[in-house]
């Protein structure tokens, strides 16, 4: 039996595949899509838990002011902004600049609910 965060965070994943490359969105942003606006913070314990599978761009979710807050998870020193930076997404002291550049929000661009 899968256990309540468990579907939630395959949730998460489902999500985060559908980022494109180049692009970003924050997790609030994901919970607000998965119907759970007050799970912010869940949504990042996913993108904690994801760093062992592959197939999930973990590095294109990022706080709601673009700071990329959970690099500390990822291996090496700046991996995160480089994983970034190589998509084209720039990105100055930590921070994505011009965040609506950038930014895709799953409520506006997915039309199909997970």
């Amino acid at each position: 039996m899968i256990s309540e965060n468990e579907n939630f965070f395959e949730k998460v994943y489902q999500v985060a595949r559908l980022i494109p490359e180049g692009r970003v969105t924050s997790y609030g942003a994901i919970a607000k899509y998965l119907g759970a606006a007050r799970s912010a913070r869940m949504v990042g314990w996913a993108m904690n838990a994801s760093h062992n599978t592959e197939d999930i761009p973990a590095h294109r979710v990022v706080n709601k002011v673009g700071l990329l807050t959970g690099k500390h998870h990822f291996d090496g020193t700046n991996l995160m902004q480089q994983l970034l930076e190589s998509e084209g997404v720039e990105i100055v002291d930590h921070q994505i600049v011009n965040l609506e550049k950038y930014f895709w929000d799953p409520f506006k661009e997915l039309q199909a609910e997970i």
